[in-house]
């Protein structure tokens, strides 16, 4: 990972795998101090595409370049896999965006390696510090900034609590034998347990990911992660648990062809009452409503279930937040829209008008819905924590997670074959 040559390689054979053309790329950075009038125009690319984020997050641009006069923000909104793809493509010819969103993790620090990422630390260090501690980590490399977050969360269980009533399931579950007899009360009682956007494979990841930490454990799967080896014991079972949800046909009608937040994806199946559950981020209420109808006083969250017998336990929690880096060399006028994004007033705003949790302490009292407030306690209480594995992990081997766990959950592959294939590609990554 340490060689850019080889980070850029290994970027430019992902984004040819993707039939990316660089000519098909807005150009990124580089024309930022541009026009004989003396104004900076700054690239921002994101992924906040539905409502109310996608208005929100455009209001602040115009709030920001009402109190800089000679800057102009320019967005590029782009939904999750279309944003991933272009970012590879992008990185593997050297331009990036001059603030574009990152994870962090694995992806960020590939990119940093192929010295395409600007060192935040001494240019934000005034302010940066005022942020919670747990969402500032993912974007440390090498005890160096490279990103600034502006939310934090986890991935669980939403789930539509008229839907279990209907059910006769009495509470949210907290074992995985719990929640697969749930799954079979649900399916028993005419409901589609479970909504699942298979077209696009991360939403199918997060289900292996937990069931690795719940069997395998936390530390197990880090030191994987180091070793390159996810062959153990812990990770075939954590597919062969999935494998037994698969059985139970749990997912909605064309599942395997589904998006996440179109009119006909995973969130409006939630959304609109015809699916019980989804595995989701903090994100979720608000894309269900925006997707579909949303479900208001009938929606709940619980934490993913423990599993009788692994060495995890159910407050370790899985997933990540949002965060903002900008292109080498970007100019003052980014950095400057970095401070107002993270100031404590647009992030109160963040609160109340999009449903993210706070990165500003200052701003945690504006949380107020209750499934969000659930959100909070749940991490607050978390006694470890692992970030998306498609992030957490070099851009190819997240990547081989994703497909893996696709392939589980379309029946074309095995427990097994799943961690065979996902350590062959981290040795290669090697």
């Amino acid at each position: 990972m340490g060689d850019p040559a080889l980070s850029r390689r290994g970027f430019l054979a992902a984004s040819a795998a993707a039939g990316l053309s660089m000519t098909a790329l807005s150009a990124c950075g580089g024309d930022s101090d541009g026009g004989s009038s003396g104004t900076t125009t700054i690239e921002w690319w994101n992924i906040s595409t539905t409502q109310p984020a996608k208005d929100v997050w455009a209001g602040l641009a115009k709030k920001f370049e009402a109190q800089n006069p000679k800057v102009k923000i320019k967005i590029v909104q782009l939904e999750n896999d279309a944003y991933k793809s272009k970012m590879t493509a992008l990185t593997a010819s050297g331009k990036l965006p001059d603030i574009f969103h990152t994870w962090g993790g694995g992806v960020l620090k590939q990119q940093v390696d192929a010295g395409l990422v600007e060192d935040l630390t001494d240019r934000t260090k005034e302010w940066r510090d005022g942020l919670l501690s747990v969402a500032r980590e993912p974007y440390l490399i090498d005890d160096k900034a490279y990103g600034i977050p502006f939310d934090m969360g986890m991935i669980g269980f939403w789930y539509n609590k008229a839907l279990f009533k209907q059910a006769g399931v009495s509470a949210p579950p907290t074992t995985w034998s719990g929640f697969l007899d749930a799954v079979r009360k649900l399916k028993s009682a005419g409901v589609t347990p479970l909504a699942l956007a298979g077209k696009e494979k991360w939403p199918g990841m997060y289900y292996w990911a937990y069931l690795a930490m719940r069997t395998a454990g936390l530390d197990a799967l880090r030191k994987a992660g180091d070793d390159k080896d996810f062959t153990g014991d812990g990770f075939v079972q954590a597919g062969q648990h999935l494998q037994d949800l698969v059985d139970l046909q749990p997912f909605q009608k064309g599942f395997l062809g589904a998006a996440y937040s179109t009119p006909t994806g995973q969130a409006a199946a939630v959304g609109n009452g015809k699916a019980a559950m989804e595995l989701m981020g903090q994100w979720a209420p608000a894309v269900e409503a925006d997707a579909g109808k949303g479900l208001g006083a009938d929606l709940g969250f619980f934490p993913f279930p423990a599993v009788e017998g692994g060495e995890g336990v159910i407050t370790e929690v899985f997933g990540g937040g949002g965060g903002h880096a900008l292109r080498k060399g970007a100019p003052q006028a980014a950095v400057d829209f970095l401070e107002f994004f993270a100031s404590a007033a647009t992030d109160t705003e963040l609160v109340k008008k999009t449903g993210v949790l706070p990165v500003v302490p200052s701003a945690e009292s504006a949380v107020a819905d209750p499934n969000i407030q659930a959100v909070q306690a749940q991490l607050k209480a978390a006694t470890g924590f692992q970030l998306y594995l498609d992030q957490a992990y070099a851009p190819a081997l997240g990547q081989e997670v994703n497909d893996s766990v696709a392939a589980l959950i379309a029946g074309s592959k095995s427990p097994q074959q799943v961690t065979e294939s996902i350590t062959k590609v981290a040795k290669e990554e090697q």
